[in-house]
């Protein structure tokens, strides 16, 4: 399998499992992106921890595989593949559980679209991005043109796009592409770290979170601000909020209840 998925008391582990291959997409891992998403929406995942093996995190697009088509059957290849890959980002976008992303060397292409629609993007400080897609004659997928613009500005995004110029963790720190940079050796103790601590925190408020931000970017300010109202009324009246709230008053760690999944 090209994806593989493991789950451990409320914490999803979906790994990309063609290194060698530089944890290039194809439709065969599309689709099991999709696969694994879909096993995220359910009320027994409360985080996802997205990692790649071998030295990269995902260098995008198989073109080795996309090579072998032409025309109309190329066409219809991608189709597929930017489907399964789009739904799946679309379903872990919807639902409550956050995600966290550990990226390390090569991160270019579809690549980037993962990192970037994370909740928590951490990189190794051998991390570098690049979006590739001009490069080759291709404009972008995998949101990157949606998420990019959000994260970077409209301006950098479009320079990061039109020159694919390639850009170190560092620089990917400092312009919000990534969350925060740590070591290479420190990457996957901190972001198993960072998700565990998501898993045992408020998943139907982190939920809310998560999608009031995401509405936030385009919403007015009167409409977002009634959303926002009715949100924490809500989670007030929740069987989560009552147990954060006692929690604090008792001077306690808080024990959420797990939340049912988003409709």
């Amino acid at each position: 399998m090209s994806v593989g998925i493991e789950i451990d008391d409320g914490l999803a582990r979906v790994t990309l499992r063609r290194g060698a291959a530089g944890n290039a997409i194809g439709l065969d891992m599309a689709r099991g992106l999709l696969d694994a998403a879909r096993v995220c929406a359910t009320e027994s995942v409360r985080a996802v921890l997205l990692t790649g093996e071998g030295k990269s995190f995902c260098v995008g697009g198989d073109l080795g595989e996309f090579s072998r088509l032409s025309g109309a059957p190329l066409e219809r290849h991608l189709i597929a593949v930017t489907g399964a890959l789009h739904e799946a980002l679309r379903t872990l976008a919807t639902g409550d559980a956050p995600v966290v992303a550990a990226v390390q060397g090569a991160v270019a292409g579809a690549g980037i679209g993962l990192a970037a629609s994370a909740d928590v993007t951490l990189a190794a400080d051998n991390a570098s991005f690049t979006t590739a897609y001009t490069r080759i004659g291709y404009p972008p997928d995998a949101g990157v043109s949606w998420f990019l613009p959000r994260l970077v500005g409209p301006k950098r995004a479009l320079d990061l796009l039109l020159t694919n110029r390639r850009v170190a963790a560092a620089e990917a720190e400092t312009i919000g592409l990534v969350s925060r940079v740590v070591p290479a050796d420190r990457l996957a103790a901190e972001a198993l770290r960072t998700a565990e601590a998501l898993r045992d925190g408020p998943t139907a408020a982190f939920g809310a979170t998560r999608r009031l931000v995401a509405t936030g970017q385009t919403a007015g300010l009167g409409p977002h601000l009634d959303r926002e109202a009715r949100a924490i009324a809500a989670a007030a009246a929740s069987a989560e909020g009552r147990e954060g709230v006692a929690a604090f008053l008792g001077k306690r760690t808080p024990d959420f209840p797990p939340a049912a999944p988003s409709t």
